[in-house]
């Protein structure tokens, strides 16, 4: 990192770390199998419409409503 023009590298370091385990959580949580490995949560697949709005209605996907089964998965995987 010499000459890289990064002043706090503690801080650096910090945040890179925190990137990267926020990362692995999300491939973990949208994994096609996790239901299957930890018994409580069925893929997105396997949910229904109403199901898959109730979620994004919780973690505040914005426009759900106008949004079809497909578009609710892709967006819940995203955020």
């Amino acid at each position: 990192m010499q000459n890289s023009g990064i002043k706090n590298k503690e801080h650096y370091e910090t945040l890179i770390h925190k990137v990267l385990s926020n990362e692995k959580y999300g491939q973990t949580a949208n994994s096609s199998n996790v239901g299957e490995k930890s018994g409580r949560t069925k893929p997105y697949e396997e949910w229904t419409k109403e199901e898959l709005y109730q979620q994004a209605r919780k973690v505040g996907v914005e426009g759900r409503s106008y949004m079809n089964k497909r578009n609710l998965i892709k967006s819940l995987r995203n955020n």
